[in-house]
């Protein structure tokens, strides 16, 4: 079963032309629900509920339980092995760094990474800045894109800064 017919199996509610690599959703999944052309990284995991357990033997409360739902808006990107905690709203036109735990909602068109998640940027920004270096290999084979990459200039590659050492 591919992860996405799993979430769908599991009561995820999923939007048209997703891409999702995961299967860790939790046991209400049914509280998760994905908007469209969503892409969801691999190991990303999704929490509808805290963690309770020795909580209610501790203070011998049974019944003790909470929920929050999940809700992703529309063509929002999810790095590899994010945390989406329970409660959260992830915007429309979003994307998620690598490694991010989620704890509070993005708004729509930001960019957040870390733990804790911080907010980073301004998707809209984000896309002038990049659109400056497409070097148009999105539809490539990857033999094109191979042998295409190798033969580019090094000023035609990002170079992400050094470090400030105080």
């Amino acid at each position: 079963m591919t992860p996405e017919d799993y979430a769908r199996y599991r009561g995820v509610k999923i939007g048209k032309g997703c891409y999702i690599s995961t299967k860790l959703f939790s046991s209400e999944s049914y509280l998760i629900e994905i908007g469209n052309y969503v892409r969801i990284a691999s190991n990303t995991a999704f929490f509808t509920h805290g963690g309770l357990w020795s909580i209610r033997k501790y203070y011998t409360n049974p019944d003790l339980d909470y929920f929050g739902k999940i809700k992703i808006g529309d063509y929002t990107y999810i790095g590899e092995a994010c945390m989406i905690m329970p409660g959260v709203s992830i915007g429309s036109n979003c994307i998620i760094g690598a490694g991010t735990i989620v704890t509070k909602s993005i708004p729509d068109g930001c960019m957040a990474a870390g733990n804790p998640c911080k907010f980073i940027g301004y998707t809209n920004d984000f896309y002038n800045k990049i659109n400056k270096q497409n070097v148009k290999t999105a539809t490539m084979t990857h033999k094109e894109k191979k042998r295409y990459l190798i033969n580019l200039p090094d000023a035609a590659f990002i170079s992400k800064k050094e470090i400030i050492i105080k």
